[in-house]
């Protein structure tokens, strides 16, 4: 009886340990594949449901924060500004934010498409990126025609990020050690520095010992 219950214990231990483990383990994999240039095994372990509309309301979020600086700029494009900018965003977000993509952008370890180009657009544009001479001279030309003014500046965000991207990719550095740490008994945190930017991942448990990726918190 005593072996039995010694037995017991031990294996409830080791269920804990693989439990709590898990999520260590898994952020281990996702380096390894990294590491690897794996695209498949990152594009995996993501929940895109739930990464798609996190990406796409950190965006909007930053817009507005940025045209509530420019006050004269947000009265002068109006609620046709924001919902050309926000359509650009979710179609950006769509775009970038898929299993093939995220295989190749692993693959090329960073190299730039079309799709990475217009996700980077929308991030320099809601992030205070915009350059407001050519936004306020456009709005005057165009005279009102938003999607212009807009299309307009999301060319001259494609070729600028693209090329910051690139050479981010080329001289930019990754963390050699991530921080790993639990944020909630089925939520895990690894922040970090990919290819020069400040990156946070959030992964979920989804069943026992299964961990998908939910969140990545832009710069």
């Amino acid at each position: 009886m005593k072996k039995l219950t010694i037995l017991l214990s031990l294996l409830v231990v080791i269920a804990v340990a693989i439990y709590a483990g898990s999520p260590y383990y898994s952020a281990y994999q996702l380096k390894k594949a990294y590491d690897a240039k794996d695209g498949a095994t990152i594009s995996a372990a993501i929940d895109y449901e739930q990464l798609r509309p996190s990406i796409n309301k950190q965006l909007t979020d930053k817009f507005a924060a940025t045209m509530s600086q420019y006050p004269a700029i947000a009265e002068l494009g109006g609620d046709a500004l924001t919902q050309a900018a926000d359509e650009f965003i979710v179609q950006a977000v769509d775009g970038a934010i898929t299993p093939e993509n995220i295989e190749q952008l692993i693959d090329t370890q960073g190299q730039a498409n079309t799709a990475t180009k217009e996700l980077a657009a929308a991030w320099a544009i809601s992030s205070n990126q915009i350059d407001l001479k050519i936004l306020i001279r456009d709005m005057i030309v165009q005279r009102g025609d938003v999607n212009a003014v807009v299309k307009n500046q999301i060319q001259n965000m494609m070729t600028k990020q693209a090329d910051e991207l690139e050479q981010h990719v080329a001289k930019g550095t990754d963390s050699a050690k991530p921080t790993l740490s639990y944020c909630g008994i089925n939520c895990f945190t690894i922040s970090g520095q990919v290819k020069g930017y400040p990156l946070t991942i959030n992964m979920q448990r989804q069943g026992l010992i299964t961990w998908k990726i939910v969140d990545v918190v832009l710069p």
